[in-house]
């Protein structure tokens, strides 16, 4: 990847950070009780460096202390985002 997306491996945001996350096969239910789906590979999440360390996973999935934090339900293990970027500026009005 490109275009100022920056690999999990490469450097991660500051704690706390809101960030655009890109993760792989990424779907989300569809308002409604149909059970549709759409994939949404593009997220906005926030960095929780060392999560589990104080938290610890009570599903026992987490292999890393770090957690991508997400708006109501949508957190996403770290090891399911693979880049990430900043978000970009306000608009000047």
């Amino acid at each position: 990847m490109n275009d100022g997306w920056i690999s999990i491996t490469e450097r991660l945001p500051g704690n706390g950070d809101r960030v655009l996350c890109w993760v792989p096969g990424h779907h989300v239910y569809l308002p409604g009780k149909s059970g549709a789906t759409e994939l949404r590979e593009a997220v906005i999440l926030r960095f929780l460096k060392d999560h589990f360390t104080m938290n610890p996973s009570k599903t026992g999935k987490a292999t890393s202390p770090h957690l991508w934090g997400g708006e109501g339900s949508s957190n996403q293990f770290f090891e399911a985002v693979t880049h990430w970027r900043p978000l970009p500026s306000a608009p000047e009005t």
